[in-house]
């Protein structure tokens, strides 16, 4: 799979099957030639409404990553402190 194929991908949080988002970049050490973690997109203040909707990105670890299927990717962020659904200001 290359990186391209995962930017396709919707990254789903196991635990409560809430969806991240899509793949916005990857976070690399190039030195040692490993994935540090994936990318996703913040939720935006004002929903983009008019285009400045600009948002923190999210890394989830590459060691919370626990399946790469066919069209999502499922990971474990439950209790990272940006995905705590006590902050979720979408509910």
């Amino acid at each position: 799979m290359r990186i391209s194929d995962l930017r396709l991908l919707d990254v789903v949080n196991v635990k409560d099957g809430r969806r991240l988002g899509p793949i916005k970049d990857l976070d690399l050490d190039l030195e040692r030639g490993v994935v540090i973690g994936i990318i996703v997109p913040g939720p935006s203040r004002n929903w983009g409404i008019f285009g400045n909707g600009k948002s923190e990105d999210y890394i989830v670890p590459w060691d919370r990553v626990k399946k790469i299927g066919v069209d999502v990717i499922l990971v474990d962020a439950n209790d990272l402190p940006e995905f705590n659904m006590e902050n979720d200001v979408r509910r």
